[in-house]
């Protein structure tokens, strides 16, 4: 059964929630910049084909830490981030977006992210 957290538990996890986004970011960032360079200048300051495959495997591995904690993963760019919960006995998703700071925000699970709500 899939993991259900209360505000308060997806709460305390945003400060490692926000470190592996952090870190996401910047990883992401280099991979799409390595491989522009590559692909239109054929060289780039940030490496070549070793150091794509291993920005690739960085972001594997920060993903992979957000599966580990049951924390679903919507989108990359912008990262979105889901924690399923059950507010008032309704299955909703607390919504975290890229560039946020804290979590306040969540969805009905059958609207997305187009149902997005301030949380209570």
């Amino acid at each position: 059964m899939a993991r259900i957290f209360t505000v308060d538990e997806a709460r305390s996890l945003m400060p490692e929630v926000l470190e592996h986004a952090r870190a996401f970011v910047v990883v992401r960032a280099d991979l799409a910049e390595l491989t522009h360079d590559l692909r239109h200048a054929g060289a780039s300051p940030l490496g070549g084909l070793p150091e794509a495959k291993g920005l690739e495997a960085r972001m594997d591995e920060l993903l992979s830490w957000f599966d580990a904690e049951e924390i679903e993963v919507k989108g990359v760019a912008p990262l979105l981030v889901d924690f399923p919960a059950v507010l008032g006995g309704v299955s909703v998703r607390l919504c975290w977006l890229e560039g946020e700071t804290a979590l306040g925000w969540y969805h009905r699970s059958d609207l997305g992210f187009p149902g997005r709500r301030p949380l209570p």
